[in-house]
């Protein structure tokens, strides 16, 4: 099948239904792991509209949407922190469309994207309980390193010099 990646408005029904399924089971993995029980349909609602993704907007950002065979199929999103570091948040691919390479392609098309808007570094964080994540940044040369923001779901944290 045809694999394509290209910006997408962060505001777009597309970007919306692939944070919707995005935040589903992040959400979900955590309060099973956690409390037993998955996410509270309110509280994923008040999520979702809490975080509109408007930092992926450029000229600061940009929102990147992966299709296969012409499906929206993931997503991977980055922001400048500051004027040498960009973030890499948002990567997702949606469980029918894994272990096809996709991930690997966002990430790279992320890259780029950050190069484009100036930086020469990546950062980014994630959970414990993501290993399927911290597995695909170790591999495509992330290197763990010490917190570079809050975030109170914040685990891990990686960087990559951009060449």
């Amino acid at each position: 099948m045809t694999r394509t990646i290209a910006p997408e408005p962060y505001d777009s029904a597309v970007a919306a239904g692939l944070w919707r399924a995005y935040y589903t089971e992040v959400s979900d993995r955590w309060y099973l792991l956690h409390e037993g029980r998955r996410t509270d349909p309110d509280e994923l609602e008040r999520e979702v509209a809490a975080r509109t993704g408007a930092e992926l907007a450029p000229p600061t950002g940009q929102l990147l949407v992966g299709r296969y065979g012409g499906t929206p199929a993931g997503s991977a999103g980055v922001r400048l922190l500051d004027a040498a570091t960009a973030e890499l948040t948002r990567v997702f691919v949606l469980p029918g469309a894994r272990g096809t390479g996709g991930a690997a392609l966002l990430v790279g098309a992320a890259e780029r994207a950050a190069r484009e808007l100036g930086a020469a570094r990546v950062v980014l964080d994630t959970r414990g309980d993501l290993v399927e994540a911290r597995a695909l940044y170790a591999r495509l040369g992330y290197t763990e390193t010490g917190p570079h923001n809050d975030d109170p779901y914040a685990e891990h944290w990686f960087a990559k010099a951009l060449s």
